[in-house]
C-alpha cells in the first residue's frame, strides 16, 4: 500500500514529512548528534551489519509479539523513549501517550518534557518516569514521588549524557525564552513552515520551552530548559552509593539508561536495579562510543539471567528490534522514528510509526521461522565476528550458545 496524505508507509517517510513540516531549527534539534556525529550514525549502520536466517517453509500461522517489561503487559516489545522538550506539535508528549495507550505499550516521560507527569500519565497509565541526577536529594525524592503519586509505574535514571559546552554535530541554537527577540531571530524559518505555525495559531499556545517536571510540585512555575539544564550542570554527578541509595527509596521498577560498558552492567545489578537500557543517548553523548546494538551482546554476557536489558538507539524497523531481542534484549526504546511520527501527523503518526514497526516484527518472525518473540534465538543473526568492537582491551565478545534461548526475557 503506498503511502497517503494521512498514512506513511516507512519511518523514512516520517522523515521525511517531518523534515518538510517543521523550521529547520526544529528538525535538526532532533536529528543531531555529538561532535561529528560517529556515534550517531553507528546507531544505526550497525543494525545493516548483522544479517538473518530465513527459513521457506513450516512457518507459523500466527505470531506472539506480546511481553511483559518492568511488570507492564506490553502488545509489542517496543517503548517510546523518553525525549526532552518537544516543539514538534502543540500535544507533544501528551499526543505519544494517547497513541502509545492505543497501541498497547508504555511510554517514556523525560523529566526535561514540555507535557507533566500528571497530564501525561492520565492519558497513558503504562507511563514510565525518567529523571537525571538534578538537584539534591531531597529534590530528587520529591520528583520521584510526584511521579508515582501521578500513577508513573517505573523511575528510569538516565546517565548517559556528558554536559558541558555545546558540541552536538548539526545542532541549532535554541532560544531560551519566546520573546520579540527570538522571534525576529528565528521568525523567517518558520514562516517558510506554514502548516507548522498554524498548528500552534489553532492550539491557542506558543511552543512550550519550559520543564514542568522539574517544578517544586505541580502547577508551580516551571524552570526554562535552560535553568533547568544550568540546575543538572551545577550538580555533581552520582556515585554508585548515590545510585544504590536512590533505588532503595524507590519501590518499585527502577532502570538504569545508558550503559554501554559491561562493568557498568554489573554494577547496576550489585545495587539492585530491574533493568538496564543499553544506550549511548542516540548519539548525543561521546562522540566515537560504539552503537547500542554493538554493546548489546557483552552487556548480556555479563548480566543477561539477572536483570531485563531493553536497548535504546538506531531503532528503525521491526527488523531492527527483532536483532535486538535475538542477541538479549528483552524490548527496545524509540526515539527519533515516533518524534518524526509526531511531526508528521501528530498522535496518529506516532501511532502510524508503531504500527509500521510492529508489521515488521511480525514479517521477521514469520520469515525466521519463529512463532513469538520469546523463542528469538542468537543464531537468528549471524553477527560478524569483530561486531562489538573492542571493550576491556579484548577484540570483540564470544555470544553464547547459539542453541540457547535469547536472555534477559
Amino acid at each position: 500500500m503506498a503511502s497517503t496524505k494521512d498514512w506513511f508507509e516507512t519511518v523514512a517517510e516520517a522523515q521525511r514529512r517531518a523534515r518538510k513540516r517543521l523550521p529547520k531549527s526544529v528538525y535538526y534539534a532532533l536529528l543531531a548528534g555529538s561532535e561529528r556525529g560517529v556515534s550517531l550514525d553507528d546507531n544505526v549502520a550497525a543494525f545493516s551489519e548483522l544479517g538473518l536466517r530465513p527459513h521457506i517453509a513450516d512457518l507459523p500461522a500466527s505470531r506472539e509479539l506480546a511481553t511483559t517489561v518492568l511488570g507492564q503487559d506490553i502488545s509489542l516489545p517496543v517503548m517510546v523513549a523518553p525525549v526532552g522538550v518537544q516543539a514538534v506539535n502543540p500535544e507533544g508528549e501528551v499526543a505519544a501517550a494517547r497513541a502509545t495507550a492505543a497501541a498497547g505499550t508504555a511510554m517514556g516521560l523525560s523529566s526535561f518534557a514540555s507535557k507533566s507527569v500528571e497530564e501525561v500519565a492520565a492519558a497513558n497509565p503504562q507511563t514510565l518516569f525518567q529523571t537525571y541526577w538534578v538537584g539534591s536529594r531531597d529534590e530528587l525524592l520529591s520528583r520521584a514521588q510526584r511521579a508515582k503519586e501521578a500513577g508513573a509505574k517505573a523511575l528510569i535514571l538516565t546517565l548517559d549524557w556528558v554536559f558541558g559546552t555545546r558540541r552536538d554535530w548539526g545542532s541549532p541554537p535554541i532560544p531560551e525564552k519566546l520573546n520579540l527577540g527570538a522571534a525576529m531571530k528565528f521568525g523567517p524559518e518558520v514562516l517558510l513552515r506554514p502548516r507548522w505555525l498554524l498548528d500552534y495559531v489553532r492550539s491557542g499556545k506558543l511552543p512550550d520551552l519550559t520543564t514542568p517536571n522539574l517544578a517544586q510540585a505541580a502547577g508551580e512555575p516551571s524552570p526554562t530548559f535552560f535553568e533547568a539544564y544550568g540546575r543538572w550542570m551545577q550538580t555533581p554527578p552520582p556515585t554508585w552509593e548515590d545510585l544504590r541509595w536512590l533505588r532503595e527509596q524507590w519501590d518499585g521498577p527502577f532502570v538504569i539508561k545508558g550503559i554501554i560498558h559491561p562493568d557498568d552492567a554489573r554494577r547496576a545489578v550489585d545495587i539492585g536495579a530491574t533493568a538496564i537500557s543499553v544506550s549511548n543517548h542516540g548519539g548525543n553523548n561521546l562522540d566515537g562510543t560504539i552503537a547500542s546494538i554493538r554493546a548489546l551482546p557483552p552487556v548480556v554476557e555479563a548480566v543477561g539471567d539477572q536483570v531485563e536489558i531493553l536497548l535504546d538507539g538506531g531503532i528503525r524497523r521491526g527488523s531492527d528490534v527483532v536483532k535486538a531481542l535475538a542477541l538479549g534484549a528483552k524490548a527496545v526504546f524509540i526515539g527519533r522514528a515516533y518524534l518524526w511520527g509526531v511531526a508528521a501527523n501528530g498522535e496518529a503518526g506516532v501511532k502510524n510509526v508503531l504500527d509500521i514497526i510492529r508489521s515488521g516484527i511480525d514479517e521477521t518472525l514469520l520469515g525466521l521461522r519463529r512463532s513469538s518473540v520469546h523463542k528469538l534465538r542468537a543464531d537468528d543473526v549471524l553477527v560478524p565476528p569483530d561486531f562489538s568492537r573492542v571493550i576491556n582491551g579484548k577484540a570483540g565478545f564470544p555470544l553464547r550458545d547459539p542453541n540457547s534461548p535469547s536472555r534477559g526475557r
